[in-house]
């Protein structure tokens, strides 16, 4: 075995990998740029190496400078992670060259992988089933419309070299799709250095359910189950589980063998995963009559890599390092057998109600659920973040992931719930509320199943607020009374708790709460008599009908709150103006409005396009003088490895465009000057 490793990565998959590599002895070194000097998987290895600016292709991409530090640190061999260079051939040839020992698959199995197109060809002598569609040479974009045309609407079309959801676009008519390829072709250029794509047909009501493949260097090559990680939002996933629900051991069987044979037609090593798409021609209710499709292998370690381990008990990353060091894989097929169910949430830096747009900030508050033991606890978090950490734009926006396991589907999905209920992040937008609403779904719980599964639920994900506008405020305000008395000295005049000798008193607050503006009346009583709390919309004749507010303080933070007659628990986390509010039925966010601060305040916003992340600006699609209409799109930016389209908010004539293409920019800072009619 080896005596130490480089981990050429960053974040949650840097720090998982040191966690395995620790319990086995091996110790480590981490690399980082000028934004991770700080990080957690710094702190997480026993020695670390600065290797540059901030941006990925300063820094996690200067591949010679990796090789570098290993050599400097006497490192024997490098562990990729995910992303970044794990499926760069070149990077594994250099590993090779220099005497390291690349955590991987050969760069030959990375080659006939690692692009779309040749691997699809390489697939179907292997007589592994294809979706209809073209992966030849020809790049011409009027012959790939043709093939787009002949194929049949709606098509995907894929970067050739691409992966992680970026990269592709979906078609459905044919007057849309020179747009999407030249959008397709500028973002895998971006993002891979290689701008060839693929086409095909759409799988309607299509699964994505991918198989866990592991071989060794003596030729044994086994397949460790299936995920099923059909909910995506941008051709992401969201939720990854194992096993797949509604899959049957005859299906398992063979999809699990058809892994095997692509894994061994190039000879493969190490951990990868062969990916399907699954179609569902006699609906949710008929699984026997699924039918799978290869997509594509990553010849790498997966993001949702835990589900797998949590069903099996086996360490992956374990396995990586043996098989690494040259010895055969622990276990045979036979041995390895399914140990209930395991569910896997992404919590990423992300507003889902605004595009999921990615966002950046500090993790002000960060509290997670309790967890269990690492291998098949009922509860796992890997992040590579703490209390207090910046989310930059030069990265991925994922902050954790949240892992728990059940003996069957229904304890999983209660578990998961319970922890996400656990779990606060204040100080950037995030999906944990979103996540919530998804489980608890009727479509995810009874298991239908497919990739627009978030798109069909739309009304139920994006609804109302589960907390309530009520129930938000007077948590807000019993917060804010709780924080007075902790500031109040022991002289009974200087307390404000609205005592007077002279009668009922009352006070004011206002929020923004969902876009409203909210105004809050508290009445203060007399005698054992509760406080009462009025709420309306700002404007109202009335302060909305009054309701008895008590509440309590606990350990921890926790207020004991009852609002008429609702009694419930409330985390309550105060930034600046910002109210964070954390029930067991979900959170929500309050902004408190200072009233002097913004008395005779009227001015409003208009006739400007402001950024809504910070990132680099890609295009503009007008320029100065040009009519536009509302929606139509405007300008490209590019945010956390993904491209975004703004569009005009309403009809007008660009006045001005503020910055050019290739600028670094903050959110919130104006790009265009609009006149409105």
């Amino acid at each position: 075995m080896f005596k130490k490793i480089l981990i050429a990565n960053r974040g949650e998959i840097a720090c998982r990998v040191a966690a395995s590599a620790r319990r086995m002895g091996v110790r480590t070194v981490a690399v980082y740029s000028d934004a991770d000097a700080d990080a957690k998987h710094v702190a997480a290895c026993d020695e670390a190496v600065h290797i540059g600016g901030s941006a990925p292709k300063d820094s996690y991409l200067r591949w010679e400078r990796i090789l570098e530090a290993a050599k400097a640190t006497g490192a024997e061999a490098i562990h990729p992670g995910y992303g970044f260079l794990s499926e760069n051939e070149d990077f594994a040839q250099a590993c090779q060259a220099a005497g390291l020992v690349f955590i991987g698959p050969p760069a030959s199995a990375i080659r006939a992988m690692g692009l779309k197109a040749e691997s699809k060809q390489l697939m179907e002598k292997a007589g592994v089933p294809l979706v209809p569609g073209y992966h030849g040479a020809d790049q011409n974009p009027e012959m790939l419309h043709k093939e787009a045309d002949r194929i049949g609407y709606p098509v995907l079309i894929k970067a050739s070299a691409g992966g992680g959801g970026k990269g592709m676009r979906l078609v459905e008519k044919s007057e849309d799709f020179a747009a999407a390829l030249a959008s397709c072709q500028r973002e895998a250029i971006n993002s891979f250095g290689n701008d060839a794509v693929l086409i095909e047909k759409y799988v309607l009501r299509p699964r994505h359910i991918e198989i866990q493949v592991f071989g060794d260097t003596q030729g044994n090559c086994v397949y460790l189950f299936e995920r099923d990680c059909s909910v995506q939002r941008r051709h992401q996933k969201v939720l990854e589980e194992a096993p797949a629900p509604g899959m049957t051991e005859a299906l398992r069987k063979q999809m699990g063998e058809a892994a095997v044979a692509a894994a061994k037609a190039v000879n493969y090593v190490g951990a990868g995963t062969v990916e399907f798409i699954v179609e569902q021609p006699g609906g949710y209710e008929a699984p026997e009559q699924m039918k799978f499709y290869f997509m594509e292998m990553n010849t790498r370690l997966q993001v949702e890599h835990p589900v797998t381990e949590a069903i099996t008990g086996e360490d992956l990353v374990a396995w990586q390092l043996q098989v690494a060091a040259g010895k055969p894989l622990p276990k045979q097929q036979s041995e390895l057998r399914i140990i209930g169910h395991a569910i896997e949430a992404r919590i990423c830096a992300e507003n889902p109600g605004n595009g999921f747009l990615p966002a950046t900030g500090s993790l002000h508050v960060y509290r997670k659920p309790a967890c269990t033991s690492f291998e098949i606890g009922e509860v796992r978090v890997d992040d590579g973040v703490r209390e207090g950490d910046a989310i930059s734009p030069f990265y991925d926006s994922m902050i954790a992931k949240l892992i728990v396991r059940g003996d069957t589907r229904e304890q999983a999905l209660a578990r998961l719930d319970a922890a996400l209920e656990q779990t606060h992040i204040v100080g950037l937008a995030t999906n944990v509320q979103f996540l919530r609403k998804v489980i608890r779904s009727n479509a995810f719980a009874t298991a239908q199943l497919d990739t627009a599964l978030i798109e069909r639920e739309r009304p139920v994900l994006f609804g109302q607020d589960p907390v309530g506008r009520e129930l938000a405020v007077a948590a807000a305000v019993a917060a804010t009374l709780a924080w007075e008395q902790g500031l109040q000295s022991a002289d009974p005049f200087s307390q404000r708790d609205g005592w007077s000798m002279y009668g009922r008193q009352q006070r004011y607050f206002q929020f923004s709460h969902q876009g409203s503006e909210l105004a809050a009346t508290l009445v203060y009583a007399q005698g054992d008599t509760p406080a009462q709390l009025g709420v309306a919309e700002v404007g109202a004749q009335a302060a909305g009908q009054p309701q008895p507010l008590q509440w309590k303080a606990l350990d921890g933070g926790c207020l004991d709150l009852q609002l008429g007659a609702l009694r419930t628990s409330a985390n309550v986390y105060v930034q600046g103006d910002a109210v964070a509010v954390f029930t067991p039925a979900g959170g929500t966010q309050l902004t408190a409005v200072d009233l002097m601060a913004h008395a005779g305040d009227s001015g409003t916003e208009g006739g400007r396009l402001t950024a809504p992340m910070p990132g680099k600006l890609v295009s503009f699609a007008v320029k100065a003088g040009d009519a536009v209409t509302k929606g139509q799109a405007l300008a490209v930016m590019e945010a956390m490895k993904m491209e975004h389209t703004i569009a005009a908010p309403a009809d007008g004539v660009v006045e001005e465009l503020l910055y050019a293409p290739g600028d670094q920019v903050a959110e919130g800072v104006e790009l265009i000057k609009i006149t409105t009619p």
